[in-house]
């Protein structure tokens, strides 16, 4: 019963906030997602200010070592987006060869079709990447989540039900934020809900492995949160608030301040006020 109490645990999570990101995109205008992309990056900065980055120095004696962890994770991050830029381009390079060898053999009509198709595509590649990060972050974040749940229900099922519920507390805003990016990021909408819902099931994978070697796992509890809070901090710095800076009319700086502070806002309400003691 334990190992489904944990499945179940970690599965609502995921499943809640899949529906309200699909219920929210439904009403959602395009145009808005640009302005609410700034409430993404304050989602994410509060879940890594004030709930990853505190339960992973709580969770350890050595700071030097969860803090060189946590660097050595923006520094991955940023490797992996240059692999995923490398990639990018490659592909670019090869598409340009065979457009000369049509080229080179009249095939004027398809050239010019394949070269209008191809910089479509790479615009949506390149922004595509961090819609990746997102995932690869989040996946993470939510498998950790998904060991701390399943631990919990180990020692005391009321305990795994106040956990569980904590947690999915403050991912739903998280969860949202993050699907929000992977709508900017040029994920179509079907493939942002499905994208979302595979790192969100990451908890559950978390959670079963945890069940049956939760003390292998558990050492490793640190580093992992300490990826998850690398991933979130370097999105956000390095992708998303860049592109909030193109944007410099009065009203728009202010909308993404407010937006800023409210996603902020939303994990602090959640540890705050809901749940002051988990």
């Amino acid at each position: 019963m334990t190992l489904a109490y944990i499945c179940i645990a970690c599965g609502s999570g995921a499943l809640a906030s899949l529906a309200l990101a699909a219920a929210i995109s439904a009403r959602m205008r395009t145009r808005w997602i640009s302005t609410l992309v700034s409430y993404a990056v304050g989602a994410m900065l509060g879940a890594a200010f004030l709930d990853v980055i505190p339960e992973l120095f709580e969770r350890t004696h050595n700071t030097a070592r969860t803090a060189s962890f946590i660097l050595f994770g923006l520094l991955a991050f940023f490797v992996l987006e240059k692999l995923l830029i490398w990639r990018h381009h490659h592909h670019g390079d090869e598409d340009e060869k065979e457009e000369a060898r049509d080229d080179r053999t009249g095939a004027h009509r398809v050239q010019a079709h394949d070269h209008g198709h191809g910089h479509g595509h790479g615009r949506g590649h390149e922004g595509e990447r961090v819609g990746w990060m997102i995932v690869f972050g989040d996946a993470f974040h939510n498998f950790t989540d998904g060991v701390i749940i399943a631990g919990a229900f180990l020692a005391n099922t009321k305990l795994g039900v106040v956990t569980a519920l904590a947690i999915i507390a403050h991912e739903i805003p998280q969860e949202l934020g993050d699907f929000l990016v992977l709508l900017h990021s040029g994920f179509p909408r079907a493939k942002a809900l499905f994208w979302n819902a595979v790192s969100g099931l990451a908890a559950v994978a978390g959670g079963v492995i945890a069940y049956f070697a939760l003390s292998a796992v558990s050492e490793w509890i640190p580093e992992i949160l300490a990826f998850a809070a690398a991933s979130m901090i370097y999105v956000a710095v390095a992708d998303l608030i860049p592109g909030l800076h193109r944007k410099t009319a009065l009203g728009d700086s202010v909308a993404q301040v407010a937006f800023i502070a409210l996603g902020i806002a939303s994990i602090w309400i959640i540890h705050a006020v809901l749940f002051p003691h988990s």
